[in-house]
């Protein structure tokens, strides 16, 4: 089914969270000042760095709806949440990727929940040079090593009237398993019939290449290094104010990533049967083609009813009144639907 978008925040409202921490356990209004029947202890998740930004908004805003119970989120980047995952180390996962057999996790102990969506910008460091506009096979070209200067005539077929110096390109890369970097690989080997890297939390890169950890290494590295181009989250780009390329989308349009965009992506996905669902290279004139899903992974069984409480309630809120916090940390929320369905998911998962 396609994510049609309809009044995105409808519904998102105190109220609603009041209805959905009810189903978790309810509050208690004879317990003045305190959180009631809310869930309390504490709760720890680790993995993708792509969305936390919006996961420390949310784990700051949630505290004062329920000081009593501590959430911790470590970005540690998807491959090491999926591992800890499946190691029982922490009690949820975030993730950018899509478990695979080699992650550790084993099947049917898990279901995915979407909280928000984000841009993956291509973000350059070439001083004078702004505006810049990438095609998806100069693009590839780029990160695979084939175009290693920025004078190429390849660059400069899509800059009409640009200066582009005689200078060397670096890459700036991730040095973690990423799931960042299975979204921007993944968005180049479904979008050419050039790329020949694959694509997955790991990549091969070319000899060019400097690798950082998590998004905000890979930020700092195109900040301090003249030349270089890399693959960084909306957030991260934006907090040091990094200059972004306008990227070929799937309709031969060029655009510069914003929450429009990737909202636009999300209005022409499909949606498989485990919520898992593929924004990339999506189909419209202001899609922007680099926009990823991140997901929570949640435990299909709990040892602990009081951990499964506190799960179940920090999600539900992530899915109602934290949507409202998605836009100002630089992620587009999730259409009403997928957030209906998304809920939907955890009560079923994990039931009263």
């Amino acid at each position: 089914m396609k994510l049609n978008r309809r009044a995105i925040f409808g519904g998102i409202t105190a109220g609603t969270l009041a209805l959905g921490l009810a189903a978790c356990g309810g509050g208690n209004d004879d317990n003045e000042g305190g959180s009631g029947d809310l869930a309390s202890g504490e709760i720890n998740a680790s993995g993708a760095s792509f969305p936390d930004a919006f996961y420390a908004a949310a784990i700051g805003a949630y505290a004062e709806v329920n000081p009593d119970l501590i959430v911790s989120y470590n970005p540690t980047g998807s491959g090491t949440g999926k591992s800890e995952f499946g190691e029982r180390l922490n009690d949820f996962a975030g993730t950018d990727s899509l478990v695979k057999d080699d992650d550790g996790v084993e099947a049917g102990s898990f279901q995915y929940i979407p909280t928000v969506a984000a841009p993956i910008t291509v973000s350059y460091n070439v001083p004078g040079l702004e505006g810049l506009q990438i095609d998806q096979e100069t693009l590839a070209g780029i990160f695979q090593g084939d175009i290693s200067n920025w004078n190429d005539d390849a660059i400069a077929a899509t800059n009409d009237g640009a200066t582009l110096p005689d200078l060397d390109i670096t890459l700036a890369v991730r040095s973690d398993g990423s799931g960042t970097t299975t979204n921007f690989s993944k968005f180049l080997e479904e979008a050419t019939d050039t790329w020949t890297l694959g694509s997955g939390d790991t990549i091969e890169w070319p000899g060019n290449s400097v690798a950082g950890e998590k998004n905000t290494g890979v930020a700092q590295i195109i900040q301090d290094t003249e030349g270089s181009i890399g693959y960084v989250d909306l957030a991260d780009a934006s907090e040091v104010g990094l200059v972004t390329a306008a990227v070929e989308n799937a309709d031969g349009a060029f655009v510069a990533p914003s929450l429009e965009g990737a909202t636009a992506a999300l209005d022409g996905a499909e949606l498989a049967d485990d919520l898992s669902y593929n924004p990339l290279n999506a189909a419209g004139a202001e899609s922007y083609p680099i926009t990823a899903p991140t997901y929570l992974l949640i435990r299909t069984e709990y040892e602990d009813a009081a951990v499964a409480a506190g799960v179940k309630e920090f999600v539900t809120y992530l899915l109602t009144d934290g949507q409202a916090l998605a836009a100002e940390n630089n992620f587009a929320a999730l259409p009403t639907g997928l957030q209906e369905q998304a809920l939907d998911a955890l009560n079923s998962t994990i039931a009263d």
